[in-house]
């Protein structure tokens, strides 16, 4: 038999343009060569946190083949591009149909009309998401006379609606291939879907979870064998058996410093480790730092795999599904070798047909699982559908473990997964055979899997969107699809968003593009959602979503929304939306992401809890006198920076200006100070007066004397005050771990840490103070000679009282001496008879700290400043990047997990329109790196029993309006009116109490 020639490939140059737009967005950024991989911060900043450097600058020199544009092969390809693999190939030999409109969202009628290839079609819309990525499409006939030759130049080939007996030969030759191909292979039929992971004999996996390595401060180390090693009270060490650990400024027992061992945990506060018994006795001191390990993988091929699956187990309450979906999908894929289709749309025959051939397959397996003959029949008849939400989310998964198999990074799956969406339909009932039938529109794939009356509730659903960045653009994809808000009388989705669109948002956010940058999330969003699907209604807002937006988003526009979904990562805004949600009775779908962590959680009227019926445990804070004078973790110097950044660019300027808002001027304000009036704040305002800069070089001699008192007088005070020899009341050394004694720092202007302090804390005083400055002043040269000129006072020890207590906390106000008020009088006297204290005086800039602009100076003096303090406690200092994320409290996030959790959402939005059972609502935690994905049920909603079979729930509510003079009989009447299904408990109320 002869071969087919190599697989022809047209590049995105080659492809005609559409309405989409073309590649034109490469214009905008700059493109990423081979060489340089160079990453692009701006884009990539939070994606980094998720993957580090050394897994991206791999990703950015993947290359990666894509078989099948459908709904979920355009996921794959969505989420892929975004996260910057170097190139990707997408192949696809079918012509677009009506049919494609309800699942691919990169298509439009156009395509249909002309019949286009569906690769072809997406090509130019897959590659404007991100331009470093160099995305071709290719339309040649894969088959089993193709030359498999081509797929040697990519590092991992997907496959989706591909034939098993192909998968099983791609899947052999990238197998056998030196190095292995990585191979993946995924499917969606109706609402089950299956995902397939081999990567080789032997996958060695570099950091199997991604976490940071655990610290754990030491209290004691036993001499023996094996060495017990006890953490500090209070600081469970979290550790497992197994792990490695190393070890550092440990005092006494310094042979275990620099090691590595091998820990067996004993207790939430010990472990074991090696022989100590020949190591000197221990003294005081010592962390132990969590080593990550290389781990390798195994992987069987397909062929191996299909006989004894190694399955993940996500709904623990049905652990044996996996297995019988495998089964039965084993005997679809069999159907169509037989038949060269899938069986039809509810029909029986083919169903029975399917089933004989599940009973014969069983056979052959070495784990005979039992034939579940409901999933049978429901695969059968919804085959021919598909779930776009349940693409969204297999989609997710495949998609990281692409990045897994080209990064190394993250434990791969191991080695089918199979998530399935049966909820959806068990509470159909029995439908008739015409409720799934197609009817020419975009929507006979969903039609085929949920019926037409579910499709008609979902298109007149009114929905509340809240939220439009990263989880929302994947949510209005999924309403677009499924017709959400497109019925012809009802049906409207509304969005809100106040935030503008920025660079760092397009790694994710696959609705927005780089000319959409500045623009606003909700009006964009809605527009770009718009061209998925013309027929989609859709509001577009700007507002907040918090109580001052309550006469906007009154109860009556929340009781008129049948569902509120959020997509938000501001717990206190999701909080209020939930009790707007709880006190309108609306149903609440709420999700989240952390990196390749998230979660789903369903609220629904009179069934389940709400969401502030739980609370997630407080966020640990770091004590005031850790911060202020005993720093042990780069996270202490770094929030100590963040304080400073606050209070001298933000708090002091706000306060000052509205110090001066209120008084018409300085004369003013002194005569009042000496009338004995008390002015609150004027001290302060009048110190920062007097001292106020008004030209570069006093910015820098500001700046100076800042160094000198963080870093140098702080250090010296503090020694001072409790010498390295002082011991507390037990005899024990003061200055032991976790309290690290400080080191003062001498000022050297060549030592590029200082300089870089000097020049970002004299810039922002420059910011604040309306001093201008150019580039020349920041030289080296022209700082040396300011800096001559600056007179540094020698350190003269105080009698402050430093504070030790960890509960102590920072106080409000600073008492103000006597002292302190014939300062500001003469200093306020002194500012007016030097002519320093005119209008234009009393005003200063206030800074809001921003992470994302590199050219504000924000970063930098955060940096510049942690890491000095670090230094002067010993303490490992962080890169810029580390202390970004820290000092922002960025939370990382990336394309993958993002798509996983709104497609789980999603599906749980059917089920709430659906009106369906408790049962059936799960709620969802998911980690891709491990990976892991538990499904839950919802918790029920808690009842009080009243007597007599009466009770009441959270939902429950008694609106009774009255007047001045409304008595206990007129509220029995009106409950009497509204609520007659509680008569039973006023009459006992009335019988109890005379009126």
């Amino acid at each position: 038999m002869e071969r087919s020639e190599p697989l022809a490939v047209l590049s995105c140059e080659e492809a005609s343009c559409s309405s989409w737009g073309a590649c034109g967005a490469s214009k905008n950024l700059p493109t990423m060569t081979t060489e340089s991989l160079e990453i692009d911060d701006g884009l990539y900043s939070r994606q980094r946190y998720v993957l580090g450097d050394t897994a991206m600058q791999k990703m950015a020199k993947s290359c990666v083949f894509l078989s099948g544009m459908g709904g979920l092969g355009v996921e794959i390809a969505k989420n892929l591009v975004l996260a910057g693999i170097k190139a990707l190939t997408i192949h696809d030999t079918k012509k677009c149909q009506a049919w494609d409109l309800g699942t691919n969202f990169f298509l439009c009628e156009d395509d249909v009309v002309n019949e286009r290839n569906r690769a072809e079609a997406v090509l130019h819309r897959i590659a404007e998401l991100n331009p470093y990525v160099q995305v071709s499409s290719s339309s040649a006939p894969l088959d089993e006379t193709t030359d498999l030759s081509f797929l040697e130049k990519y590092q991992c080939v997907v496959l989706t609606e591909i034939k098993l007996t192909l998968q099983k030969k791609i899947n052999n030759f990238c197998h056998s291939h030196c190095p292995p191909i990585k191979f993946i292979s995924a499917d969606v039929h109706g609402i089950w879907s299956r995902l397939f992971c081999d990567f080789g004999d032997e996958f060695e996996v570099s950091d199997t979870t991604g976490e940071e390595p655990k610290e754990i401060f030491i209290s004691n180390i036993t001499q023996a064998n094996p060495g017990i090693v006890t953490c500090l009270e209070s600081h469970p060490h979290k550790l497992e058996t197994g792990q490695f650990l190393t070890f550092r400024e440990i005092h006494g027992m310094t042979g275990l410093n620099g090691s590595v061992q091998q820990i067996t945990v004993l207790s939430p506060f010990s472990f074991s480790v090696g022989d100590t018994t020949k190591l000197d006795p221990y003294l005081h001191g010592g962390i132990a730092v969590q080593v990550k390990t290389p781990k390798t993988f195994c992987f069987e091929p397909l062929e191996s795999q299909i006989k004894h699956p190694r399955c993940l187990i996500a709904d623990f309450s049905k652990p044996e599904a996996p297995l019988e979906i495998h089964l039965a999908m084993l005997a679809l894929d069999q159907f169509q070798e037989n038949y060269n289709r899938k069986p039809n749309i509810r029909c029986q025959q083919d169903s029975d047909e399917l089933l004989k051939l599940t009973v014969s397959i069983n056979e052959t397996l070495e784990e005979k699982p039992e034939v579940n003959a409901d999933i049978v029949h429901w695969l059968s008849w919804t085959a021919q559908g598909f779930l776009p939400p349940l693409a969204a989310a297999v989609g997710g998964v495949a998609s990281q473990e692409v990045l897994k198999a080209v990064t190394g990074k993250f434990s791969p799956l191991c080695q089918w997964l199979y998530l399935e969406a049966a909820d959806t339909v068990e509470s159909l009932g029995n439908p008739g055979h015409e409720e799934f039938l197609p009817r020419g529109d975009r929507y006979d794939a969903i039609r085929a899997c949920i019926g037409n009356t579910l499709c008609q509730k979902l298109q007149n659903l009114n929905i509340f969107l809240v939220g439009c960045g990263a989880i929302g653009c994947e949510m209005l994809k999924n309403f677009a699809l499924l017709g959400v808000g497109t019925g012809r009388e009802k049906g409207m989705v509304t969005v809100t968003d106040p935030d503008l669109i920025e660079k760092s948002n397009l790694n994710r956010q696959f609705l927005f593009r780089p000319h959409h940058i500045q623009k606003p999330k909700s009006y964009t969003a809605a527009e770009a959602t718009l061209k998925i699907n013309p027929q989609l209604k859709i509001d577009a807002h700007l507002n907040k979503v918090c109580p001052a937006t309550e006469s906007i988003y009154s109860d009556e526009f929340y009781t008129k929304q049948d569902i509120i979904i959020t997509a938000l990562d501001n717990v206190e805004a999701r909080r209020y939306v939930d009790s707007r949600c709880l006190a309108n009775l609306r149903p609440l779908l709420d999700s989240g992401t952390m990196g390749t962590k998230g979660h789903t959680e369903i609220i629904v009227p009179q069934l389940t809890e709400s969401y502030n019926s739980h609370r997630d445990p407080p966020e640990e804070e770091i004590p005031f006198c850790t911060l202020k004078s005993f720093p042990a973790a780069i996270e202490h110097t770094i929030q100590w920076a963040r304080d400073k950044f606050e209070s001298s660019f933000s708090h002091k300027p706000s306060l000052f200006n509205k110090f001066w808002q209120a008084y018409p001027s300085a004369e003013d304000v002194l005569q009042k100070i000496q009338n004995g009036q008390s002015l609150e704040g004027c001290f302060q305002v009048i110190k920062l007066l007097s001292r106020r800069p008004r030209i570069w070089s006093q910015c820098v001699e500001l700046a100076r004397l800042k160094f000198e008192k963080y870093f140098n007088h702080k250090a010296l005070q503090l020694l001072h005050c409790f010498p390295l020899e002082t011991r507390l009341k037990d005899g024990s050394l003061f200055w032991q771990s976790p309290k690290r004694p400080p080191s003062p720092i001498k000022f050297d202007l060549n030592e590029p840490l200082h300089l870089s302090f000097l020049q970002s804390a004299a810039k922002l005083y420059a910011t604040v103070y309306c001093i201008p400055f150019s580039e020349k002043d920041l030289s080296v040269n022209s700082l040396m000679d300011i800096l001559s000129e600056v007179k540094i006072e020698e350190f003269k020890p105080s009698n402050k009282v430093v504070q030790t207590d960890e509960t102590a906390r920072k106080p409000d106000h600073v008492p103000v001496s006597s002292e302190d008020e014939r300062n500001a009088v003469f200093q306020l006297e002194e500012a007016l008879s030097s002519n320093k204290a005119a209008k234009s005086d009393l005003q200063m800039t206030v800074l809001s700290f921003e992470k994302d602009d590199d050219s504000n100076g924000h970063i930098d003096f955060i940096t510049a400043a942690s890491n000095l303090r670090a230094k002067m406690y010993s303490i490992e200092p962080a890169d810029r990047f580390k202390t970004k994320r820290i000092a922002g409290k960025i939370i990382p996030a990336i394309a993958t997990s993002t798509a996983a959790v709104s497609g789980l959402v999603a599906l749980e939005m059917i089920k709430v329109a659906g009106g369906y059972p408790f049962d059936a609502y799960k709620n969802c935690f998911l980690n891709l790196a491990i990976p892991i994905i538990v499904f839950t049920e919802t918790s029920e909603v808690r009842k009080t029993e009243i007597r007599n079979g009466i009770s009441f729930t959270i939902w429950d509510r008694w609106t009774v309006h009255g007047k001045e003079d409304f008595t206990l009989s007129d509220f029995i009447n009106a409950v009497k009116v509204g609520y007659f299904h509680f008569l039973h408990l006023i009459s006992t109320l009335k019988s109890r109490v005379s009126v």
